[in-house]
């Protein structure tokens, strides 16, 4: 998939933001679509399916959390990449963003060539993710690695792209343990920063969600998922 072919939703309730993001992104060939508040983003994403949403948390009436977890209840929403834009750099907005269906943060204000470097390495994963065929049939659910689906009892598990990522890769190898920069830099590519919880929250909600408590932290070293 090349930078045209590629949709990106610009969520932000100053228009100045909005102008700064969409003209440096538009350089590089992006399509931009723009909405000045949450309601508004919900009804272009519905519309247009973007591949990468970048949020403003702090907005008037929706905020980005709110709009967020709405955007993850949307049939086919669930592959999109959410992306905040935000000032705050407080643990606890963050949290709140991951347990909304985030992927990751980008703090303004941020200089145009980093923008697009980073706006490039959270895609890449998008456009290369390896072709795969086959389920993953654990003792508890199955992991439908070509649909990105997870059933359990008939029933399917609806997990944000990166929370399925991680819980597929971790049954991929049972047992083995998958240190936190290695998972980072399998799911987020080594250019990519993310904060230090960010993977603590997805397992958790992985957990909740999958109803499964096999998903073992190893402590001081990372995460596996015990299958004896």
């Amino acid at each position: 998939m090349e930078n045209k072919d590629t949709i990106i939703l610009l969520v932000d309730d100053e228009a100045d933001i909005l102008e700064f993001l969409g003209y440096n992104l538009e350089k590089e060939g992006f399509r931009i679509l723009k909405a000045r508040n949450g309601q508004k983003a919900i009804e272009q994403a519905s519309e247009h399916k973007p591949h990468l949403i970048i949020l403003d948390i702090m907005m008037p009436g929706l905020d980005g959390i709110e709009t967020c977890n709405q955007l993850r209840k949307m049939p086919g929403m669930q592959d999109s990449l959410i992306v905040f834009l935000t000032a705050r750099g407080e643990d606890y907005s963050q949290i709140a963003g991951f347990e909304a269906g985030a992927d990751d943060y980008i703090t303004k204000p941020i200089k145009p060539k980093v923008l697009v470097s980073r706006i490039q390495a959270l895609l890449r994963r998008f456009r290369h993710v390896p072709e795969v065929s086959g389920k993953i049939v654990t003792k508890e659910f199955t992991v439908d690695q070509e649909k990105y689906r997870v059933m359990k009892n008939d029933e399917e598990i609806i997990l944000a792209r990166k929370e399925f990522e991680i819980l597929q890769l971790l049954v991929s190898k049972p047992n083995k343990v998958f240190t936190r920069e290695d998972i980072f830099t399998r799911l987020w590519g080594e250019n990519v920063i993310v904060g230090d919880r960010t993977i603590d929250v997805h397992i958790r909600r992985i957990r909740e969600k999958v109803g499964t408590d096999r998903i073992k932290t190893i402590k001081g070293v990372g995460y596996k998922y015990d299958e004896e």
